[in-house]
């Protein structure tokens, strides 16, 4: 928000009387699975959501639209737009170690704190390592000087759905700093009492910002203890984003609750949230991922799920293990004996 008033703790951003923070709001909608397990990749986008692609890359069309946005800002003008972005992108041809010589520091240094962190969140999300580095050791000196917008938006959206860890990381450390939260206890504190208010969209903003401050280690059990009570929440949307808020803390302990979740959830676009977050969404590794398959080869027949939850318990064992075996649980499970 623009000049947004700051309080202890950690910055949080406050609301003054008849208005609302535009910042209290999750990042967009990761996406949904699809309607069946014929679809060949998980969680892409559909006509007429608004969703975006879980831990789907394809975020061309966002970092194309950005990128006349950010060159305007760094040249102020659209004549100029090339030959500015070419000489920002510079900065970035180096030698494989991922490190930038001070004089490449210098002129990054030179841009205004919001500028650098869009530049090099743009540059991160297009697989650039000392970008990734940049961000790393910049981010901390964010911290109150930059602003969640549109392009920080659409930015941590693309980051978030890359396929490289550290970029989804650098999404999640940029977001934290655009939304002023320190990662203290005690900002834990304040969203831990955001989540129970009776603002909604407050709430689910806090489910979201506390899986964002779970992944980064801070107070990480009980951000995942209280997320998890939120999953009992009696509306579906709440529910959701508290899937949404553990998918991003990414601990090993999360998963076996988010298979509950997509078991047992009345809800299906809940449990299809949770198929997601096991498949592809979220900050998880390959190899946590993998450790949700032994109980989703017993979801792909299971009588007391209905055939859309089955089906979607076929495509995130598709994403899962990159293997393409249709909807036939023996065939499934023959190949999963075949890797023991």
């Amino acid at each position: 928000m623009e000049n947004a008033q700051s309080n202890p703790p950690g910055q949080v951003p406050v609301q003054s009387a008849g208005t609302t923070d535009p910042r209290l709001q999750p990042t967009p909608d990761f996406g949904t699975l699809g309607p069946s397990a014929d679809v060949p990749l998980c969680c892409t986008d559909h006509a007429g959501s608004n969703a975006r692609a879980k831990g789907n890359p394809r975020g061309g069309p966002v970092i194309a639209a950005m990128a006349g946005v950010l060159l305007a800002v760094l040249v102020g003008s659209i004549g100029s737009a090339h030959a500015a972005w070419s000489k920002f992108s510079g900065f970035f041809s180096i030698a494989g170690n991922g490190s930038l010589h001070s004089a490449k520091n210098a002129e990054i240094d030179q841009l205004k704190p919001q500028n650098q962190a869009e530049a090099l969140l743009e540059l991160a999300v297009a697989h650039n390592d000392a970008a990734v580095e940049q961000i790393s050791t910049r981010v901390d000196r964010w911290q109150g000087r930059i602003q969640w917008t549109p392009q920080i938006a659409n930015l941590t959206t693309a980051a978030l759905n890359s396929k490289d860890m550290r970029v989804r990381t650098s999404g999640v450390e940029v977001e934290l700093a655009a939304y002023g939260l320190a990662r203290n206890s005690d900002t834990v504190d304040y969203l831990v009492h955001s989540a129970e208010s009776p603002d909604h969209a407050q709430k689910i903003w806090a489910l979201w910002a506390l899986g964002l401050m779970g992944n980064r280690g801070v107070q990480q059990g009980r951000v995942t203890e209280i997320l998890m009570s939120h999953l009992r929440d009696s509306d579906a949307d709440s529910r959701r984003w508290a899937v949404e808020g553990l998918a991003l803390v990414g601990s090993t302990p999360v998963i076996l609750p988010l298979l509950q979740v997509m078991h047992d959830d009345p809800s299906p676009g809940v449990r299809e949230s949770a198929a997601c977050a096991l498949a592809e969404s979220g900050m998880f590794s390959h190899e946590q991922r993998f450790e949700a398959v032994p109980q989703l080869l017993k979801y792909t027949d299971d009588p007391a799920l209905d055939p859309q939850t089955q089906a979607w318990a076929y495509q995130a064992l598709a994403d899962i293990t990159h293997q393409h075996l249709g909807n036939d649980p023996a065939a499934w499970r023959n190949w999963y004996t075949s890797q023991q």
